[in-house]
């Protein structure tokens, strides 16, 4: 689903003046729709905050040539995983898979991130391996989620500093419902974060909302 931005006929008139006669004043846009500058100037203010137009001084505002697709794709550009991480949800490798159970249902989360003694990522614990644990005969309290879990090197990760965009394709692809945050240690990665799904989709609706 594309966001489209929405402008007022008024603004949608600005735009065409701009592109007919730009490099043009605030004042000869202002001329032309038999207007005051005073109420003229927030329109201009929102179009050149949105990236429709540009701005030099002494100059006048120049159309920048976006449309309002390709004004989101430039914001989606400027977004990343540090903006909308969430908290992760840490487990040692010597718990059960009854205990991993309880702490997904606790924490209401879909995936756990496994560590190490030295606090280090080791693995990942999703519904559908605790699931898959579940069904039969074994006993849940003996079995450590280190023989269920996925481990590394097959975890796919993710950094603070990547775009969301980037995440957002990762979590597709693999068709997975989170990526722990990590940073490098130089002898492993700690998790600092987790980035779901969710924590898109919420970036994503923000970015909808400051384009209508």
């Amino acid at each position: 689903m594309v966001f489209k931005i929405e402008l007022s006929k008024r603004q949608e008139h600005i735009l065409q003046i701009v592109k007919d006669n730009g490099p043009i004043t605030g004042e000869h846009i202002a001329e032309q729709l038999h207007l005051t500058r005073a109420t003229l100037r927030p329109d201009l203010a929102i179009l050149t905050m949105a990236g429709f137009l540009d701005a030099r001084p002494r100059v006048g505002y120049f159309y920048t040539g976006k449309s309002g697709t390709q004004l989101l794709t430039d914001n989606l550009k400027n977004i990343y995983v540090k903006d909308y991480q969430s908290i992760p949800v840490v487990v040692g490798e010597g718990i059960s898979v009854y205990d991993a159970i309880v702490m997904m249902f606790l924490e209401d989360v879909g995936t756990l991130f496994v560590v190490d003694k030295n606090s280090l990522l080791v693995g990942v614990l999703s519904r559908k391996d605790l699931l898959r644990a579940s069904i039969g005969k074994q006993e849940l309290t003996t079995i450590p989620v280190n023989i269920i879990m996925t481990r590394m090197p097959n975890i796919t990760m993710c950094m603070k500093e990547d775009l969301l965009i980037d995440v957002a394709r990762k979590l597709i692809e693999k068709q997975i419902d989170a990526l722990p945050v990590v940073k490098e240690t130089g002898i492993g990665y700690e998790v600092i974060g987790r980035l779901t799904k969710t924590n898109i989709t919420k970036a994503f609706l923000a970015l909808a909302d400051e384009s209508i």
